[in-house]
């Protein structure tokens, strides 16, 4: 067989060179050790927390090392692509705080060493395609969707490994040149196929998660462009990673068992393999059983379910480096007020085993982050996500600003700050007793007062009240006439002799915070008071007279 003739006929209108395509690529001016790596997603309008788990990975490792992050859309596939993904895709990003150098971007594309979508790079994968079976690396098969299929009968018949290799290659391995041109000129379809060495030796690959991997030698004639001359993802993850010169692949376990398949690739081509990186499974836990996070059943796997539930990016982030790292919760503990991005995130300390994705710690890591947070970044972000998500409580947020940010500050004051907000959906429901227009009696007044008792204490208390009166001087009053009523003024007193009393200052103090917030678990009242405001406090408390 004339290879090069081979070549020229089934690729007469590429005339570029893989040195060509090394000139127009060349290797990144980078600091030494920095990790040029990239998520690849698929244009599928799923957008996932694995994408994001990958992503924070890629993130870190780059931006640590001085090096770049970039977005690449994996779009090879034109039945899975669904409009406006991409679109989607960068969003949900942008809006998690993944920070990419160059890459795909809403306005196009941002970098030397694009295009970033696959389906606009397919002169460069022909021009290898070309070399490769000029090299007598790679040859066209005819075999059709029904041959196809017989042979993955008689395989599965004979519980041999399915694929096209050894004697189901041969005849179309064997093609003479005569017989391909006729084949073409009949008007059959054909795709590329790698010519792979017939042996049984073992490889060693190394992975920086997993160590050394031992793997069988590939010994499959894989596909490498498909009919409509688009490649596989085999091929075009190699020639895209090679020429965009990524360091650092980093994608989930399942490509593990095609690794050899990629190996081979960049060996047959000369090229430096990048480091391959194969993360964990996110897992959850169902009934006391670990399993695999899934589409259809958990809504924790799409990003949309974070944003939609308003669960802030820096939380997200937190808990994913609380998975990717097992020493961040004890450097989170040594440095509470440091930026997240200070953690020195490293690959050694991943685990292999799967991600648990657990929605009672990221509550936890949600509520720790929040408590970290100043009253105005608090205002802001529940502003940004209340005009996507709830724009009536949006326009309370502008129209009563001064009380939202009095608000977000009770309980923030002292040595212990309240860990009340959990996301900005939660904090719209906790939040919701300052403003009129959402205040909602959700609790009834203690038992143990009697109505008149009730109406006599808001009486009394509405003739003492003094909106400027510090926390000690309010408490005094109360106290006052707590005890002028025949209420234990201490609570051990009323437990140790309830006869004495009718009841405790506890039940007079849960009575004022139901009045005014319509909940007996709710903050400190005194603070509380002066965030609503001395109108609405005497407002809200004349309603019980």
């Amino acid at each position: 067989m004339n290879y090069q003739a081979l070549a020229e006929l089934l690729f007469p209108d590429v005339t570029g060179t893989p040195e060509q395509l090394e000139q127009k690529f060349p290797q990144r001016s980078l600091p030494e050790g920095a990790v040029v790596t990239r998520i690849g997603p698929s244009p599928t309008g799923f957008v996932h927390l694995g994408n994001l788990y990958n992503a924070v990975i890629g993130e870190r490792l780059a931006h640590q090392s001085g090096g770049v992050f970039y977005l690449r859309i994996e779009d090879t596939d034109e039945k899975r692509k669904v409009e406006g993904a991409v679109e989607t895709l960068i969003s949900a990003m942008n809006y998690f705080g993944v920070q990419f150098d160059e890459g795909a971007d809403a306005q196009g594309d941002r970098g030397s060493y694009g295009p970033y979508r696959q389906r606009q790079r397919k002169e460069f994968y022909h021009i290898i395609a070309k070399y490769l079976t000029a090299q007598g690396k790679a040859y066209p098969c005819f075999l059709t969707e029904q041959e196809l299929q017989e042979i993955r009968d008689k395989q599965t018949a004979n519980k041999e490994n399915p694929g096209i290799y050894g004697i189901y290659a041969e005849a179309n391995r064997n093609l003479t040149l005569e017989q391909v041109q006729e084949n073409i000129r009949a008007g059959k379809s054909w795709v590329l196929r790698f010519r792979a060495e017939e042996n049984e030796e073992s490889i060693l690959v190394s992975d920086a998660i997993r160590g050394e991997l031992k793997m069988p030698r590939n010994t499959m004639d894989f596909v490498l462009l498909k009919s409509d001359g688009i490649p596989t993802y085999h091929f075009a993850h190699a020639v895209d990673d090679h020429f965009m010169r990524s360091t650092h692949v980093i994608r989930g376990e399942e490509w593990i068992s095609s690794l050899p398949m990629h190996v081979e690739l960049f060996n047959t081509l000369g090229w430096q393999q990048p480091v391959y990186c194969h993360t964990a499974t996110l897992m959850k836990i169902e009934d006391g059983k670990k399993r695999k996070l899934s589409k259809r059943k958990d809504p924790e796997l799409a990003l949309a379910y974070y944003q939609q539930e308003g669960i802030c990016p820096e939380a997200v982030w937190e808990f994913l480096l609380t998975l990717l790292n097992s020493n961040f919760e004890e450097w989170r503990l040594a440095n509470p007020d440091a930026d997240y991005h200070d953690f020195k995130y490293t690959i050694e300390k991943m685990s292999i085993s799967g991600a648990l994705v657990d929605l009672d710690k990221l509550r936890d890591v949600s509520k720790e982050v929040l408590s970290r947070m100043t009253a105005e970044k608090l205002y802001q972000g529940l502003l940004a996500w209340c005009q996507e998500y709830r724009p009536d409580f949006a326009e309370l947020l502008k129209n009563y600003q001064n009380r939202a940010l009095r608000a977000l500050q009770v309980g923030r004051n002292g040595a212990k700050v309240r860990k009340d907000l959990e996301n900005w959906k939660q904090s719209c429901e906790f939040l919701s007793f300052y403003f009129d227009e959402t205040f909602r009696q959700q609790d009834a007044m203690p038992e143990e007062i009697s109505e008149a008792d009730r109406k006599e204490f808001f009486r009394k208390y509405l003739e003492s009240y003094q909106h400027s009166d510090d926390s000690s001087a309010w408490f005094a009053k109360v106290k006052e006439i707590t005890e002028q009523l025949g209420y234990a003024v201490k609570p051990k007193d009323f437990k140790k002799h309830p006869e004495d009393y009718k009841g405790s200052i506890i039940h007079i103090t849960n009575m004022i915070r139901i009045a005014l917030t319509g909940r007996a678990n709710a903050p400190d009242i005194w603070e509380v008071s002066q965030a609503l405001g001395e109108e609405l406090v005497l407002s809200r408390l004349k309603k019980w007279l």
